[in-house]
């Protein structure tokens, strides 16, 4: 029998249709995020195609939001399967990044309006992965003694 060092929790409460359903919720809003990201950074590449020139923060940005809602899908995966690490990940990720996404949106010049409304909008599905996650039930399921 093979060991692992991840931390789960108990499958009684992962079992519970209410549990697994905020998780299946969780998962769509990921993709979702997904693909609005996915829009901003064609956006970003059709801009550069066509000629204009966009500066390098819009770019890393892009891709870090990206790569952020794909992270974000696989530890929702992991968390439903009981890994207590991933959902504590998930918690900070939907509650720390869409502050974090429109708060250095409203620092004036730092980038197109355009970009910080598409990056506004994306905000959206993560900060209501955020609630969910954040749940009483939720987090009951994942106690912090287990």
């Amino acid at each position: 029998m093979a060991t692992t060092n991840r931390t789960t929790t108990e499958t009684a409460h992962l079992n519970d249709p209410e549990i697994q359903g905020a998780f299946n919720k969780v998962k769509k809003l990921a993709v979702i995020y997904g693909v609005f990201d996915a829009i901003v950074l064609a956006t970003v590449i059709g801009l550069s195609v066509a000629g204009h020139k966009e500066v390098g923060f819009v770019w890393g940005r892009s891709c870090a939001v990206f790569a952020s809602a794909v992270a974000l899908y696989f530890l929702t995966n992991n968390a439903s399967r009981g890994e207590r690490s991933a959902y504590k990940r998930i918690r900070i990720i939907s509650t720390v990044l869409p502050i974090a996404i429109v708060g250095v949106d409203l620092i004036p010049g730092i980038c197109p309006p355009w970009f910080a409304v598409m990056q506004a909008v994306c905000a959206v599905p993560l900060a209501i992965a955020g609630f969910t996650i954040n749940g009483s039930k939720m987090r009951a399921a994942f106690p912090k003694n287990a």
